[in-house]
């Protein structure tokens, strides 16, 4: 009897080749991920910088930076630029010299500079930190040092230079702020895909699909109405979420609560439609489920909600461009910690929502062709 039933197990596996895939390529899929694609450690960090000086020793300072490969410079007019830089997300770290920098170091005074890093991601915060490091290191600063032979009682500092460290936006590094409004986002992914994903399919199952279809409606009245309810409550829970995270872990605040609900809607109606879509492939609940975790697994890994987007592989990294969860991961952190304007996030908030508007379109021609 127990191997009649465990031959009927396999019997029905065997007749489901999705499923059988799914067990397949997404466990190979994940392992490829983790061990070839990801990288805590970033090459080609952009780091913004101005320098008002403009002399030898200044370049032997930006050399210094530049030849370790970890940071790519690029010249600005101002220290404020340099700000609105890294708060856009177009830099990581800045660095700021005055054009006082030659004159202070030749009277031995030592002149100070600022090293500007974005503290959003504290894992990257502290590489960065300890990066900047090959600016004062002893093959930057031998050429700094300046003695008078004739001069009595000239005390010659240990270090030529100082450089300050200003960590922007997150000065406290805390973790919190970093991880949860992705965290936020992946609820919200995981609860609007398996909803969703499984809701066509539970209709075919139990045989209610048919009776829907005769009713005097098209079919795309069918698909929207399939995804507002869904919409509806997955706000709902966004909000619910984010005022616990707010309550208990003081998150800050948005720069504005208007842009907060426009990022909520949007990414709502795209992992909605991405799961009404799931539902329309899969033939069965359980397929619907494996999709489902074969899509937020690698959105966690690739869209810069652990990972750094830097960290990851020229090869890979346009993947991370085609996952919706990316473009939410950025504005949502641009919102809460960093105050960013709306013009900067408008390629994001595009993006999400051509996703939006792409899915609900397939959906809308995959019924008609399940039909």
């Amino acid at each position: 009897m127990l191997m009649a039933i465990i031959k009927k197990e396999l019997l029905q596996l065997r007749r489901d080749p999705r499923l059988i895939g799914l067990i397949v390529v997404m466990p190979l899929l994940l392992l490829i991920l983790f061990g070839i694609a990801l990288k805590l450690e970033p090459q080609n960090v952009k780091m913004a910088y101005y320098d008002g000086d403009r002399s030898f020793f200044t370049n032997l300072i930006k050399t210094g930076l530049w030849s370790d490969g970890y940071f790519d410079l690029y010249e600005v007019a101002s220290k404020e630029e340099i700000i609105e830089e890294i708060r856009s997300g177009h830099a990581k770290a800045g660095l700021y010299i005055n054009n006082e920098f030659s004159a202070l170091l030749i009277d031995n005074q030592q002149p100070h500079i600022t090293f500007f890093v974005d503290g959003t991601m504290p894992s990257l915060t502290t590489a960065m930190k300890y990066n900047s490091n090959s600016a004062t290191d002893e093959s930057v600063t031998n050429d700094m040092y300046f003695t008078d032979a004739e001069a009595e009682n000239v005390v010659i500092a240990q270090d030529p230079f100082i450089m300050d460290t200003e960590i922007l936006f997150n000065p406290d590094e805390k973790e919190t702020w970093f991880f949860l409004p992705g965290v936020i986002g992946v609820l919200i992914m995981q609860i609007a895909l398996i909803l969703t994903g499984i809701s066509v399919v539970r209709e075919r199952e139990k045989k209610t699909l048919e009776q829907l279809l005769v009713t005097p409606m098209s079919k795309t009245t069918f698909v929207i109405g399939k995804l507002l309810p869904y919409i509806i409550i997955a706000v709902a829970d966004f909000y619910f979420i984010l005022a616990a995270g707010w309550l208990l872990f003081d998150l800050p605040q948005p720069v504005s609560h208007l842009l907060l609900f426009f990022l909520a809607l949007i990414f709502v109606a795209v992992m909605i439609s991405l799961g009404l879509l799931i539902s329309l492939i899969a033939r069965t609940q359980q397929q619907a489920m494996f999709i489902a975790i074969f899509i937020i697994v690698p959105s966690i890994l690739l869209s810069g909600f652990i990972f750094p987007l830097e960290a990851i592989p020229d090869i890979v990294r346009p993947i991370s461009y085609v996952i919706p969860f990316t473009y939410f991961v950025e504005i949502i952190r641009a919102l809460l910690i960093k105050q960013t304007h709306f013009q900067d996030l408008i390629t994001s908030f595009v993006s999400l929502t051509a996703f939006a508007l792409l899915f609900v379109s397939v959906s809308i021609v995959k019924f008609r062709q399940t039909l």
